[in-house]
């Protein structure tokens, strides 16, 4: 007798983004999506039976926000941050990629980039996977069209509005080497501006595919990081995250993100994505930019970083990141605007930055030496479950945060729910669970958390990725099954 679902999930309690009540129901999969749900599906129905017990299922949470092999070779990246992903529920990974020095070290046309990236990253992860690309050169721009037609990737950026005279760790002279520039190319306003008119030129090219082309933006003045480093380095009254902070300071945000409203409005490029939000500062120049340009729809991301970590922090340079880990009471703003509703997903900012490179090792509490990013992957469900529903967050808004409003922004049409016809991405995760975030228990090979100590309530127990059983019970226990998903195609 054959059976009609391949799985059989018993006895979840499951939460869905948009409905309020959390039922328990049994979850049937079919050919890698979710084909019933439905209290008592009888077990002869199925192949295969797992059982739920009892536990939240949340829809696979979607970190679209991370850096895959910027610090470690993107083949040898892949398989161990997808593993800490997959560890803590999250089922679908979009790398911010560039040419440059970092990720794949090549230059020149993204044709090329791509096909490199592709052959470097098939078959490396566990869980599904995108990418986000950012032109660097005028060439570049001219392959935005390759990018959306071909590769099913309509979101440009990250674009480092910094990058400009700033270096990623820091003041540097030397953009044109390590971005790789061509003869003639500058990384300025200018080429910003030209990015904002080819993505408005495509979304009127491409009417059926408007809403999916974006730009998404990095919002740090460089100027100003320059003139502000210089003087609290000069002055040394301040040490560690508090004068990285002040470094940055959040204007810096402000002002950038005023500048992309600007010239979105001129370019007529209808949508932009401010990402990685900070600061109270940086919050309202995007609440005021978007009363200045309603026709322009400014998405606003946050990272579970900047929710759960502030100045005090006492990993101190291992917290280092761009933009900054920021005072106690600019985190306590953030929250506000979480649970207001005016931040519409969350994700990590994830970059894999190893111990031995990460800080310098005769001087580790030295925060100008140290470099910037850290992972973090694995804490982005847990960890707002934990903090959030200690503020009040329901499971839903959790689920709508971490998984749907993200699909639904960067086209990923088939993810984000737990309901019939979509991708069987299913996480149980026990609500009860208290932990404590320990470095030595991440799959990650980065060998340190910011996060260390953190005590979590809820975690996740089993993670299924197209209904394959990815994590389970502190294992990986899948394969590296994940698919590159066309977001425009």
């Amino acid at each position: 007798m054959s059976q009609n679902y391949d799985l059989l999930v018993k006895n979840v309690r499951v939460v869905r983004p948009n409905t309020d009540s959390i039922e328990t129901m049994d979850v049937a999969i079919k050919d890698g999506k979710f084909a019933q749900i439905a209290p008592n599906i009888a077990e002869s129905e199925a192949s295969d039976i797992y059982d739920g017990q009892g536990l939240l299922g949340f829809p696979g949470a979607i970190d679209p926000h991370t850096h895959v092999g910027i610090y470690v070779p993107a083949h040898d990246d892949a398989p161990t941050e997808s593993a800490a992903a997959a560890s803590g529920g999250v089922t679908v990974l979009i790398p911010y990629v560039r040419t440059g020095s970092l990720y794949l070290n090549m230059g020149g046309s993204l044709r090329d980039f791509w096909t490199a990236l592709m052959k470097e990253s098939e078959g490396r992860y566990y869980v599904d996977f995108a990418f986000h690309v950012s032109p660097i050169t005028g060439e570049q721009r001219g392959e935005m069209e390759f990018l959306l037609t071909e590769c099913g990737a309509p979101n440009y950026g990250e674009v480092f509005m910094f990058y400009g005279i700033h270096g990623l760790h820091g003041k540097s002279d030397t953009q044109s080497k390590w971005l790789m520039l061509n003869e003639g190319d500058h990384y300025d306003i200018a080429h910003f501006d030209f990015i904002c008119r080819e993505a408005a030129r495509l979304q009127e090219k491409y009417p059926n595919l408007a809403d999916l082309i974006q730009v998404s933006w990095h919002c740090e003045t460089p100027e100003i990081l320059r003139a502000y480093e210089t003087q609290i380095r000069r002055e040394g009254k301040l040490q560690g995250l508090e004068a990285y902070s002040a470094a940055r300071p959040p204007h810096s945000e402000a002002i950038a993100i005023q500048m992309v409203g600007a010239m979105a409005h001129a370019a007529r490029l209808r949508q932009v994505n401010i990402l990685h939000i900070t600061s109270r500062e940086a919050m309202e120049a995007t609440l005021i930019a978007r009363e200045m340009y309603p026709h322009i729809k400014f998405g606003i991301e946050v990272t579970a970083g900047h929710l759960l970590l502030d100045t005090t922090c006492h990993m101190g340079a291992y917290a280092k990141v761009n933009p900054p880990i920021r005072p106690p009471e600019h985190r306590e703003y953030l929250w506000e605007k979480v649970l207001d509703g005016t931040v519409e997903w969350l994700m990590t900012d994830h970059a894999n930055c190893p111990k031995d490179i990460k800080v310098d090792p005769n001087d580790p509490d030295a925060i100008w030496n140290a470099k910037a990013g850290f992972g973090g992957t694995e804490y982005l469900l847990p960890g707002i479950f934990s903090e959030g529903t200690k503020r009040g967050l329901s499971p839903k808004r959790v689920a709508e945060l971490v998984s749907w409003n993200a699909a639904q922004r960067f086209g990923l049409s088939n993810k984000g729910d737990i309901a019939e016809g979509f991708d069987a991405d299913l996480v149980l995760l026990d609500p009860d669970e208290n932990w404590t975030i320990r470095a030595e228990e991440s799959f990650s090979t980065q060998g340190y958390t910011p996060f260390e100590g953190i005590d979590v309530t809820g975690r996740v127990k089993t993670t299924f990725v197209r209904g394959n059983r990815i994590f389970d019970n502190g294992e990986i226990v899948g394969a590296m099954i994940g698919e590159y998903q066309s977001r425009s195609q």
